[in-house]
């Protein structure tokens, strides 16, 4: 019985390694053609790069020449047109902040017009009250009015003034 366990585990742990190495080894091989697709990309990939850029033409036919003039072609064309849109984009962002800026602008004059309107009828209503201030003392209105009976403003007080030239000094 020792002897069939025995040989059941030897032939156990053989059929285990050659499994495991098998496995391992399609493992291997799996990526080896796998870096080798990837290599390939990688060198058309470049190679095309180079023939967009005008690079290692010489070696390309007529057809192949034809096809990397159409890829420019389209290329030019989207950037062209990105271009555009962008441009457009622009403009429209610049129209708006010129609108924006006339609108306060006229906000600003306004304001200034009202500012300059306020100060001025102050400076004018200071102006004229100290000019009508002027006049009516000039002309003693003060002292003649106090000075008046009847409608005078000294009237029904009992204040009754029968000089009107008599001038009362204030002050």
């Amino acid at each position: 019985m020792h002897y069939i366990r025995s040989t059941i585990e030897r032939y156990k742990k053989a059929s285990d390694n050659t499994n495991t190495h098998s496995v391992q080894e399609i493992n291997a091989a799996y990526y080896q053609q796998e870096s080798a697709k990837l290599r390939q990309q990688i060198q058309t990939i470049q190679n095309s790069n180079r023939h967009l850029m005008g690079d290692s033409l010489s070696a390309l036919s007529v057809k192949e020449l034809k096809q990397v003039e159409n890829r420019l072609e389209k290329a030019i064309s989207r950037i062209r047109s990105k271009n555009h849109e962008l441009l457009l984009a622009e403009i429209e962002n610049l129209q708006k902040r010129e609108i924006e800026l006339d609108n306060e602008s006229v906000y600003l004059r306004t304001k200034q017009k009202w500012r300059g309107f306020n100060s001025t009828t102050i400076k004018m209503v200071s102006g004229t009250e100290m000019t009508a201030i002027e006049v009516l003392a000039s002309r003693n209105y003060f002292a003649h009015s106090i000075m008046t009976t009847g409608s005078g403003s000294g009237a029904g007080h009992g204040c009754s003034y029968s000089d009107p030239d008599k001038k009362i000094h204030l002050g």
